[in-house]
């Protein structure tokens, strides 16, 4: 994979109650968006190289789209693909200062 893919791959951090939590946990989970198209070796190597971390494992999660009332009209929102990353030990990702 080039690099140009792996800096596409990630959308980027998902900012959730429940994310926010995984990454205050012992094993240290980030959740990520990312390419609907995007597959779990693909998200390791892009966050493995962009955060320069150590990735054990990942899961990947298709989000349906949502009916949603717009005005009168009965729209749909967009799907797209989450990751949940566990990181190895002592390993952490600061979002702030991310290259």
């Amino acid at each position: 994979m080039n690099a140009e893919r792996k800096y596409q791959i990630i959308v980027g951090p998902h900012v959730s109650e429940k994310s926010a939590g995984l990454a205050e946990l012992p094993n240290k989970q980030i959740v990520l968006k990312v390419l609907p198209s995007a597959t779990k070796n693909e998200i390791k190597e892009a966050v493995e190289f962009l955060f320069k971390v150590k990735v054990q494992a990942v899961r990947v999660l298709n989000i349906k789209p949502q009916k949603k009332m717009f005005a009168r009209t009965l729209g749909m929102r967009k799907a797209w693909k989450k990751a949940y990353v566990s990181l190895s030990q002592g390993d952490d990702i600061n979002f702030s200062n991310a290259e």
